[in-house]
């Protein structure tokens, strides 16, 4: 077990690289796992899984094969959720277990409920996978280690003795105790008369008494006795107790005869750890979460499609009909949205984009697309497209507008320069850069100083990048970038307006500048000829 991952292929160690806080949360990863599960627990395990970048090719594959068996089988997926939640109990009992003040009867109860678990996770998986026929390296390891464990000598005889501890140990119900009172009637000592298959119910003598003490209230004060009631105060647990305590001692050493019999049977299965398969459970909750995420946008209508891989050093990418999980998420929660798709690519000849549009034109978004993208195709989930092949990135860098709190010492500009700085510094030609109205702080001409030796940086880096701005005279001056030294080109992406409406469709062309503001200005009335035949009108001018 110790060997096992759905993850990681046999033999292959974490190679990973950690996206940085800034990055998961520009790309709007934080907004897509607050809806994917509920659980603090889970969304914290579910971050530190998706900030862990792999970038081989054979890892990526081994978990796009296993995500997509559990996607394709929901009833695999139900049987692991099961699982699931059986080692989620398990991990509650591992800190009892391993607590050396608890007595060994709690221990080896807790060693009983311990392996009884185990047993039904073994034979739940093994049972749920001999049904599906799985085609993934992963579950198809995992099938072969639960047969094995099934079909070893001692895993019946294991299930037998655990299947008859549980019901012996469950037969215990009650015990009756004997309270020796002093001269005031001060309770002074109690003990442990027996141990009983039963609980105590109103019948028989019990009832009798009840009935007794009802009528002779005047010996309890006033008040009625209408049942069993709690033995430590109130404000103290059961632990904190001196009464309990006394009490748990008493029950220790009359349960001596079940002792005996559980260290007997258990004795035999020392080696036998069901908490080893607690390691399972971040894998699972990856999967399972993601895959009933994966599967709701489908039922939207919405493409959701393997990603494929290609080499890294071709550092390439090629999409159809990409789109925002973001706007779909809105969708999920009830918002009447029309989601636009767009194709796009990387390539030596458009490698980086200076992305340029209207304000509220789709530009951040579509950012945070392109970055996505490379998150769940490398963690091998389904991405939002009709089809993906791309090269895997060894991380991605992003620079969008900081909050005031970081900018107090340096100021904006110092700011953005400075995470400028240590972006390139870290960053390789395998990488992918994506910024948002960088150095849009300062002024324009200052902004486009910086610009262009950020772009030209990237040329030279070999990067693939996404530089969305509101700077057009940026994307005009291509021509020169791309003469200077750099095997990956630049070129012009804009966010298109229709008929004064922004359309969110996306296409390599030269930026359109000042026609974005004569459409809206257009559509809005606002253009010198529509204000001045507004005026003459209200002005009853001829």
């Amino acid at each position: 077990m110790d060997d096992f991952s759905l993850l990681y292929p046999a033999g292959k160690e974490p190679a990973y690289k950690t996206l940085s806080e800034d990055a998961f949360k520009d790309i709007s990863m934080e907004y897509i796992l607050e809806y994917i599960s509920q659980s603090e627990h889970e969304k914290k395990t579910l971050k530190s899984m998706m900030m862990k970048l792999e970038s081989d090719p054979e890892v990526i594959r081994y978990r796009c094969d296993v995500f997509e068996d559990i996607i394709k089988y929901p009833e695999l997926r139900e049987k692991l959720k099961e699982m699931l939640e059986q080692l989620e109990y398990l991990k509650g009992y591992e800190k009892t277990y391993k607590d050396d003040t608890n007595s060994s009867v709690w221990q080896l109860i807790d060693r009983t409920q311990e392996l009884n678990v185990y047993v039904n996770c073994i034979t739940g998986i093994a049972q749920a996978l001999s049904e599906i026929p799985v085609k993934s390296e992963g579950l198809n390891r995992m099938k072969e280690f639960v047969s094995s464990v099934c079909t070893k000598s001692g895993f019946d005889h294991l299930k037998e003795d655990i299947d008859e501890l549980i019901k012996e140990t469950a037969e215990i119900h009650s015990i009756s105790l004997g309270v020796n009172l002093d001269n005031r009637l001060r309770p002074v000592e109690v003990g442990i008369l027996s141990i009983n298959r039963e609980r105590f119910l109103r019948t028989g003598i019990f009832s009798k008494f009840f009935n007794f003490a009802s009528k002779k209230n005047e010996l309890l004060g006033g008040s009625s006795f209408s049942g069993m009631t709690k033995i430590h105060t109130v404000g103290r647990s059961a632990e904190d107790s001196p009464l309990m305590n006394n009490l748990r001692r008493s029950v220790t050493e009359m349960l001596a005869p079940t002792v005996r019999t559980l260290k007997a049977k258990l004795s035999r299965y020392v080696n036998v750890n069901g908490y080893s398969l607690t390691k399972l459970i971040p894998d699972l909750v990856f999967y399972i979460r993601w895959a009933e995420f994966c599967t709701k946008i489908m039922e939207l209508g919405l493409p959701m499609s393997r990603p494929e891989i290609l080499d890294i050093d071709k550092r390439s990418l090629s999409s159809k009909g990409i789109y925002s999980l973001g706007l779909a998420i809105q969708m999920l929660e009830g918002d009447k949205l029309k989601i636009v798709r767009n194709d796009f690519e990387f390539t030596k000849e458009h490698g980086i984009y200076i992305m340029t549009g209207p304000n509220r034109g789709g530009k951040t978004t579509f950012t945070q697309v392109t970055g996505l993208l490379f998150i769940l195709a490398q963690h091998g989930i389904y991405v939002p497209a009709e089809s993906l092949s791309f090269s895997p990135c060894d991380n991605i860098f992003t620079h969008f507008p900081a909050d005031e709190n970081q900018t107090a010492n340096l100021g904006r500009l110092g700011e953005e320069s400075q995470r400028l700085s240590e972006i390139f510094a870290a960053a390789t030609d395998k990488s992918v850069l994506l910024f948002n109205e960088s150095l849009a702080t300062t002024s324009l001409a200052e902004g486009i100083y910086i610009a262009k030796d950020v772009v030209r940086a990237m040329r030279y880096l070999g990067a693939r990048a996404v530089f969305n701005t509101h700077m057009h005279e940026l994307a005009r001056e291509l021509d020169v970038i791309n003469s200077l030294e750099g095997d990956m080109k630049v070129a012009s992406l804009i966010t298109g307006i229709h008929e004064g409406q922004r359309s969110y469709k996306v296409f390599v062309a030269p930026p359109e500048g000042v026609s974005y503001a004569r459409d809206i200005a257009e559509k809005y009335g606002v253009t010198f000829d529509q204000l001045k035949s507004s005026i003459n009108i209200t002005k009853g001018y001829s």
